[in-house]
């Protein structure tokens, strides 16, 4: 029996120095992240120790550290970053998804939102 999980890491907010606007590379600003996978779990839900699984913790820091301290100038660059990261860390992983999203866009009357979602699959 195969079994597939499902893990999310939901509303992760970063400081970083993403975008083409110049005032966007030297003010900065917040990015919202969320990163959902696939993963055959199985042995984790069997053994329930943490080395059977994909340890969230570390994936947190590890988006941390490129949304901090990495430069790009668009949305898409940083989550197709942030993706390939994943899956080349983890083998275990199968697909991958992760959304970007820049609260304070800087086009005068938006008050919403950008985001940019990527899907990477083994």
């Amino acid at each position: 029996m195969k079994e597939n999980y499902q893990m999310k890491l939901n509303d992760m907010t970063f400081y970083g120095y993403h975008g083409t606007d110049p005032s966007e590379r030297k003010i900065g600003q917040r990015f919202i992240i969320n990163i959902e996978f696939s993963a055959d779990l199985s042995n984790a839900g069997k053994s329930d120790k943490i080395e059977d699984t994909v340890n969230y913790v570390k994936l947190f820091n590890k988006t941390e550290k490129i949304v901090k301290n990495e430069k790009f100038n668009l949305l898409e660059t940083l989550a197709r970053k942030i993706a390939l990261s994943i899956l080349e860390e983890h083998d275990i992983i199968s697909k991958v998804n992760v959304s970007v999203r820049k609260p304070q866009v800087p086009i005068p009357g938006m008050t919403g939102n950008s985001e940019v979602c990527i899907e990477v699959e083994r």
